[in-house]
């Protein structure tokens, strides 16, 4: 139900105060509140002769297109109510009214939906009439709709219209006519297959909760719709699968050219094109940087082709939709010669915040040298541990240079490590379940991608002699598998504790004791408090480290010490959190269950000391 709540329920309060935003982000641009036009301050139009380009539609499809207004792209933009066409009452006043008066003509970008064609083109007429020349270029993109099903109406408009009314601007800002700019307009529409998948219809502002409950079971779990348009249109399909096979269903429909009813153009293996994947709006970056990685992966080895530049973002959303729109633009000869190829208009700079494609020319165009890791990079990390002499290993372990003379039983130390670190395997479920209640949820599954990596060391032997080697290969895995605040402060540790166990340097081989250890073990608790102020009674997986540093120093014995370390861990049920994730939780879950971290380690040290 997380889609129905908004900010502004109010609609028309939504679509206006979004519109002010824009300029505000832009002061260059002014509006026009009453027919909700978007246009360029007349002192930002260097050159007013040149051609104007207007585009529009409903709300609800930002950046697209007010956000687009500006040097380089829109002279204005003229909106609607949230998903449905402005009026052509409004379109006239945009031509006769909103742009440079000397003007050598307009071109009116237009998505092809029925509302828009209509209003828009009744507003052109008008401009005809009163003696402006203007084109028309509708925008039909989309694939999800075949020819047979799209009929007379054709292909509907998607995200593919950013690329088409960058191009035009460009054009106009670099003096072209307004036949040329309206002619390359309609090249580009004919060289543009997109397609659409969403989790989810949207929810609009100020319409029921209802609508959004009835979507939960139109379009359940694990379900995609391929084809959903940027009005909740339905889609052509339902599937049930994962990226991967979602992206090779969408590239299918747009690039299989035995498909007669979708192959609209045609884009063979080598071609030149430009890639476009944009945000319905409601997609994290995060999943939408997944699926551009998924998208150029296919494009490369199912149809031969590497786009010549990959654009990605929010450029013509459909409010909160959880989804992305692909769009895939063949790069064809424009015949305005050098400086005016489509690829040329794209990069040519644009001062429209819509428009989120940063990166120049030059650095796409900049031939890079493959660069791969290899073990010299790990063998150089290695170097930075001031170990002396060259380190191997081997099945039996370290052989060559020692960092000092102290030396560990290697079998009995693998034993100890894999008793604790199977115990946090198997305590991963509880660990999670505890930090639920108190955190976010992740600390198990932290603890367990560190436990794990290291108990894959152990299986291939990697394990030394030489204390300081071991700590610091210990190290380096939970700094490459623990993430968050656990895995840093594990990291630190351990690596200040090879650091100090380093210092107890010894001329002759000597055993390290438990005496040594525990020394080097409150040098590095005292390192620790560098970076982080938790404390014993912080709630903190320094509740069950503190004592088991404290009476292994005090005693010498290892199970006396995990022993400590494990009633610490149960004195923090009921405590109060002081630092982490606990504190901005809040509630009384503190009441019922032990700090998760805490708990966690002092599993690991109990493990561990029944070993010795």
């Amino acid at each position: 139900m997380a889609a129905a709540k908004h900010y502004l329920d109010d609609p028309t309060n939504a679509v206006i105060s979004g519109l002010r935003g824009v300029t505000l982000v832009n002061p260059s641009l002014l509006l026009d509140e009453k027919n909700k036009i978007v246009y360029r301050h007349p002192d930002s139009v260097a050159n007013p002769k040149n051609v104007s380009v207007v585009c529009g539609g409903g709300s609800g499809h930002e950046p697209g297109f007010s956000a687009f207004v500006g040097h380089g792209a829109l002279t204005a933009c003229v909106a609607g109510t949230i998903f449905a066409s402005p009026s052509a009452q409004q379109v006239r006043a945009c031509l006769s009214q909103r742009l440079p008066a000397e003007t050598q003509g307009i071109v009116v970008v237009v998505t092809n939906y029925t509302g828009d064609v209509l209003n828009f083109g009744m507003g052109i007429e008008k401009a005809r009439a009163l003696g402006k020349k203007v084109e028309m270029v509708v925008v039909g993109d989309d694939v999800g709709v075949g020819r047979a099903k799209g009929g007379k109406v054709g292909r509907r408009g998607l995200s593919g219209t950013a690329l088409v009314v960058k191009i035009c601007g460009a054009l106009a800002e670099a003096g072209v006519s307004v036949e040329d700019c309206g002619k390359i307009g309609r090249l580009v529409v004919n060289n543009l297959v997109s397609v659409g998948a969403s989790l989810s219809r949207v929810h609009v502002p100020g319409k029921s909760a209802q609508e959004a409950r009835d979507e939960e079971e139109r379009l359940g779990p694990g379900l995609v719709e391929i084809g959903m348009g940027i009005h909740n249109e339905p889609g052509c399909e339902k599937v049930r699968t994962d990226l991967p096979g979602l992206v090779k269903i969408m590239l299918g429909q747009m690039l299989d050219q035995n498909d007669k009813d979708r192959g609209y153009v045609n884009i063979q293996k080598g071609d030149d094109t430009i890639l476009l994947v944009n945000n319905f709006g409601g997609t994290s970056n995060l999943e939408l940087s997944a699926v551009v990685t998924e998208i150029v992966s296919q494009l490369g080895s199912a149809y031969g082709l590497k786009p010549r530049r990959v654009i990605s973002g929010t450029f013509f959303g459909s409010l909160n939709g959880p989804g992305f729109i692909v769009s895939v633009l063949k790069l064809v000869d424009t015949g305005l010669g050098p400086g005016k190829t489509m690829i040329e208009l794209l990069d040519s700079p644009a001062e429209a915040t819509g428009w989120s494609a940063s990166v120049k020319a030059s650095t796409w165009e900049k031939e890079y040298q493959e660069i791969k890791a290899t073990d010299k990079d790990e063998k150089a990390d290695l170097r930075t541990t001031n170990l002396k002499g060259e380190q191997r290993w081997s099945n039996s372990g370290r052989v060559g240079g020692r960092a000092n003379g102290l030396v560990v039983n290697s079998d009995l130390l693998k034993r100890m490590l894999k008793s604790g670190l199977d115990k946090v395997v198997a305590e991963e479920a509880q660990i999670t379940h505890y930090d639920t209640i108190v955190g976010d949820g992740d600390c198990g599954v932290g603890l367990k991608r560190g436990a794990e990596g290291i108990l894959e060391m152990l299986s291939s032997d990697q394990i030394s002699q030489d204390p300081v080697v071991s700590i610091t290969k210990v190290a380096g895995i939970v700094e490459d598998t623990m993430d968050g605040t656990s895995g840093a402060l594990y990291a630190i540790f351990l690596n200040s504790l090879a650091a100090n166990v380093r210092k107890l340097d010894s001329s002759n081989t000597t055993d390290l004791t438990s005496k040594m250890l525990a020394q080097a073990l409150e040098d590095s608790l005292e390192a620790l408090g560098k970076y982080t102020p938790a404390k014993l009674g912080d709630r903190t997986l320094m509740d069950s480290l503190v004592p088991f540093v404290e009476t292994l120093k005090a005693t010498g014995n290892t199970k006396e010490a995990a022993t400590a370390a494990e009633a610490g861990a149960a004195r923090t049920k009921g405590m109060e959190a002081s630092l982490g994730r606990s504190v901005y939780v809040g509630g009384e879950g503190h009441k019922e269950v032990p700090d998760p971290g805490a708990y966690g380690l002092s599993q690991f040290l109990t493990a561990l000391a029944e070993e010795v």
